[in-house]
């Protein structure tokens, strides 16, 4: 009669589809046979075998009631023919046989060692004082402190990977991480096998290869394309998972092992990644990503407002890395997300600033005035589910409310210089300041320096007049001049900082400090001549 040993185990019809795998981790043979209380000994078959189950039978064919991985125990009450019993469980995947003594049998058969042995399935002896149900409950306590240390890992890799998520370069960092967890190579591939960040060991060449080929097989080019798919080549486990987002992405792994917990951790960062990796791109943001590139190639405004569907505010930030390192498409990505928008250009080569765009806040109120209102009296309409706004609160003059526009904020690892909100005619001079804000900020290691716009006594000014004393007093001066000028006094005067902030000499900024004063005809160390040119410069 066969008596299942572990909830859930199925003693009725045979399992015309095996489940996956058990809830917990498999355990070793040789973690059970360690506990010296249950007097276990293997006397044949290989020492190796991981146990998913343990299970009760004294049929003559317990074939039809196994799951596979099983470690089987009997007294042979019904054993006559220990070869063809010993095949049947080999074919019914059984892990393990334990054969229990006395009182059917004085001894374990020797047949049945020499058919265990032929076969390759682990035969242990069970010993007389060992009921059957001391070695389940030992083999379930081995189980749940094996799923405890694999959930207090799982939980260590998480914590670690979501830290390294963090990070001013994420993509990198999490590989690193993941890598350091599995103790092998992760690799971010493209659907072609291209290699765009790899932490970890590079394995041989065959099996770098093969993991190549693996991913090609899960990276979503084609309908009907596998999330995942592992293989081992030459004791090397390989693995592949394709990120979400659609973009044909793969997160390839090559271990040395492959512990429980690994497809789990591997899964996490598989979420991370797909975030981390993805365009954050409707078709909205497609085309306004594809406004900047036109507006970054010299496109009119006229041409490019209509594509980014607002005439702003919109703030242009220019960001480097505050460590001096490049920043790649994936990792100036991740700051365009931080920051709430997907306009980010990368691609202008080494050493040069990430630029992104920042568009304005939550579309306005729309107030329509009724027959009988004036605009000030206008309230908006309540939708279904909203609530309506309190008549007594004063409105805006007009009918539509001004957006409000994004304020940029600092972001670990970076450093930011921004423009004041600006429309979307006036971007080209945006850009200029903003790359002025990004320099002053590395001067003065600020995580963010922001332009204010101009206000004040200077505000008072109408701009067309403005301007046209700024051109005439400026004119002598050629346009590097004119921005060591700006820099120079943005920054109080200081020799030093400026010197950082163009990144040329200290003695260069003398030169061009003391040829303006030549060319302008003017004491420069003078506090309203300071101001008069301050106020100039800021209008160029």
């Amino acid at each position: 009669m066969d008596e299942p040993s572990m909830p859930n185990s199925s003693a009725g019809a045979p399992q015309t589809t095996p489940p996956t795998g058990p809830p917990t981790p498999p355990i070793p043979l040789a973690e059970l046979l360690a506990r010296e209380e249950l007097g276990l000994r293997r006397i044949a078959g290989p020492a190796d075998a991981d146990l998913l189950w343990v299970h009760t039978s004294e049929m003559a064919d317990p074939y039809p009631y196994l799951l596979g991985g099983e470690l089987l125990l009997s007294a042979g009450v019904l054993l006559t023919d220990p070869d063809h019993y010993v095949g049947r469980l080999v074919q019914a995947g059984a892990a393990a046989l334990g054969f229990g003594v006395r009182p059917v049998h004085e001894t374990v058969p020797a047949a049945l060692i020499e058919a265990c042995d032929r076969q390759g399935l682990p035969l242990l002896e069970v010993p007389p004082e060992t009921p059957f149900t001391t070695i389940a409950r030992a083999v379930w306590r081995l189980m749940a402190e094996a799923r405890h240390r694999e959930l207090r890992r799982v939980t260590r890799a998480q914590q670690a990977l979501a830290t390294a998520a963090a990070r001013p370069d994420p993509v990198p960092a999490v590989l690193h991480q993941l890598a350091t967890q599995l103790g092998g190579r992760a690799a971010l591939l493209t659907a072609r096998g291209q290699e765009l960040h790899a932490a970890g060991r590079r394995p041989d060449p065959e099996a770098a290869g093969a993991l190549t080929r693996l991913a090609r097989v899960v990276a979503r080019e084609r309908p009907g394309s596998p999330s995942s798919a592992t293989d081992t080549h030459g004791g090397t486990h390989l693995s592949a998972y394709a990120l979400g987002g659609g973009e044909g992405l793969v997160l390839a792994l090559a271990t040395r092992q492959r512990e429980s917990g690994d497809h789990t951790v591997a899964g996490i960062a598989v979420v991370l990644l797909s975030l981390l990796a993805a365009p954050h791109q409707g078709a909205d943001a497609a085309g306004r990503s594809a406004a900047l590139v036109r507006m970054l190639l010299g496109a009119s405004p006229a041409e490019v407002a209509p594509l980014l569907g607002s005439t702003g505010p919109w703030t242009v930030i220019h960001a480097r890395r505050t460590d001096g390192a490049p920043a790649d498409a994936l990792t100036a990505g991740a700051l365009g997300a931080s920051l709430g928008t997907a306009l980010v250009d990368a691609e202008r080569g080494a050493g040069e600033a990430v630029r992104v765009l920042l568009g304005p806040g939550p579309e306005p109120d729309r107030i329509a005035a009724r027959p009988g209102e004036t605009a000030a009296q206008a309230r908006p309409t309540a939708q279904p589910g909203e609530t309506t706004p309190d008549p007594a609160r004063p409105t805006a003059q007009g009918v539509e409310r001004a957006p409000e526009p994004a304020r940029p904020t600092p972001r670990p690892g970076w450093t930011l210089g921004a423009s004041a909100p600006t429309p979307v005619t006036a971007l080209a001079a945006a850009d200029a300041v903003a790359a002025r804000a990004l320099a002053h900020a590395r001067a003065t290691r600020a995580p963010l320096t922001v332009d204010a716009p101009t206000g004040g006594l200077a505000a008072l000014v109408p701009p067309e007049q403005a301007a046209a004393h700024a051109r005439a007093l400026l004119a002598p001066l050629t346009a590097p001049l004119a921005d060591t000028l700006r820099c120079w006094l943005s920054l109080h005067g200081s020799w030093d900082r400026t010197a950082v902030a163009l990144g040329v000499h200290r003695n260069t900024v003398r030169q061009r400090i003391g040829r303006c004063g030549e060319l302008l005809a003017m004491d420069l160390d003078d506090m309203d001549v300071r101001t008069e040119l301050w106020f100039a410069l800021r209008q160029t």
